[in-house]
């Protein structure tokens, strides 16, 4: 038997992108940012942003496309998915010619954090771990 849930609370970098599959369902995506900070070996604090995309389906996209927008807080619970020809994160080809890498999860649950109206403005109020609302430009 295994288990394999990740759980993942942050915000969204940009607007959701939604679009039906050629058998009529509905997938949205869209990345938020995870804000993460270390100690690191010299005992000095590093902060991070991990960016990750997400997907989600059927009636739970529609309404993360109807009621989420740039800077919302998600509360998202999946499963990760791994790029098939490597097993790990999805590599890709940055706009610049770098190499880069992307987590992805597939979402079984989106909780909406932020209330009504909040998330207008990129999420500047994470605390001391913030480091960035901006997106990288990572392909959907």
């Amino acid at each position: 038997m295994t288990y394999h849930t990740v759980i993942l609370a942050g915000n969204l970098g940009r607007d959701p992108e939604m679009r039906y599959t050629p058998a009529g369902q509905a997938v949205t995506n869209f990345s938020i940012a995870v804000n993460d900070d270390y100690t690191n070996n010299n005992g000095e604090r590093v902060k991070r942003t991990i960016w990750v995309r997400v997907s989600a389906w059927g009636k739970q996209a529609e309404n993360c496309n109807q009621y989420l927008k740039k800077g919302s807080k998600v509360l998202v619970e999946g499963r990760l998915t791994a790029d098939a020809a490597t097993g790990g994160p999805r590599i890709w080809t940055g706009q610049d010619g770098s190499a880069r890498a992307s987590f992805e999860v597939s979402a079984s649950t989106v909780r909406f954090l932020s209330s009504r109206g909040e998330g207008e403005a990129p999420a500047t109020d994470e605390g001391p771990g913030f480091v960035s609302t901006e997106e990288p430009d990572i392909p959907f």
